[in-house]
């Protein structure tokens, strides 16, 4: 492995959802492809058949930086007694997240029925939220889900943010969400780059996904790496715009994909190496091929 190459590639990682198998074969298979970091998902710690104590042991012996967890789910809008049993939850998944030593905890906007559009009741939420994760050193990165309720694109989960107005929560950008709904890229303007705390990467198979049942079906089953899918323009597009904002924070591969939970996990974790190389030597750099290139290389 050319060592300039890894330390260019030093700030992409994988994601477990994308690996099928045990917790410890994940975590090998990525720091055998080469990379330095993992983003976690709950289920592969609370559903580790030796515990939550036994999977947080694995997760350091990997020599492995959590990039964050992910992910509390319908947090915000909600009241009485659903907004409590949300608190709880909440308070877990941070204790967990602590365990894990992630500093940051992925949110999603809420896709619940119950759950109110009042962006200041929403914000209220998130500050609380956040106030939670503080004495733990943890940041709060929230995400528009592109069929969230009320909250379903960047620019809006920055505008409940700067409402909230609390240190330790920002933003998670997800490419996916944004090119399958033609979300401009002007609005990043806007987001300071310090309150960028997580982008998520990830192409799919074609152009256009046209209602929101497509977009869901698509985003939890279909998910292609970067340089893999028929949305390079975009991504390399948001990818060079966030670098001339000045983001400097990680970005992970977020790619659910049925077919590579079939696949064995080298195999897996060497595409999303290839897919990291081309993104910050292709596109950062502009010194390995094209995507396109990169899918013959491979045939």
């Amino acid at each position: 492995m050319n060592p300039q190459i890894s330390r260019n590639v030093a700030d992409f990682g994988m994601d477990t959802i994308t690996l099928a198998g045990p917790l410890e074969a994940k975590l090998q298979a990525v720091r055998a492809a080469g990379f330095t970091q993992i983003m976690l998902a709950a289920r592969d710690i609370v559903g580790h058949p030796g515990g939550m104590d036994v999977a947080v042991q694995a997760v350091r012996d990997s020599g492995l930086r959590v990039t964050g967890f992910q992910v509390l789910r319908d947090f915000e809008g909600l009241s009485g007694h659903l907004h409590s049993y949300k608190v709880e939850i909440a308070k877990q998944m941070v204790l967990m997240a602590h365990a894990l030593g992630a500093k940051v905890l992925l949110a999603c906007s809420s896709t619940s029925q119950h759950a109110t559009g009042d962006v200041d009741a929403i914000a209220r939420d998130l500050r609380k939220l956040a106030m939670l994760a503080i004495p733990y050193g943890i940041r709060v990165a929230f995400e528009g889900l592109s069929w969230g309720r009320h909250i379903n694109e960047y620019h809006q989960s920055w505008d409940v943010v700067q409402r909230a107005d609390c240190p330790n929560l920002g933003i998670g950008i997800d490419s996916y969400h944004i090119v399958a709904t033609q979300t401009p890229l002007d609005a990043l303007d806007d987001i300071d780059p310090a309150k960028i705390y997580l982008v998520q990467l990830a192409d799919f198979m074609w152009n256009e996904v046209r209602t929101a049942q497509e977009r869901m079906e698509t985003a939890r089953h279909f998910r292609v790496f970067p340089g893999e899918g028929v949305h390079s323009a975009e991504l390399t597009a948001l990818v060079l715009k966030l670098d001339a904002l000045g983001y400097r924070g990680d970005y992970s591969f977020e790619v659910f994909n049925d077919d590579y939970q079939q696949l064995p996990l080298p195999f897996v974790a060497r595409r999303a190496w290839d897919s990291a190389v081309w993104l910050a030597e292709g596109v950062l750099r502009r010194s390995v091929p094209l995507p396109g290139q990169m899918r013959l290389r491979r045939s």
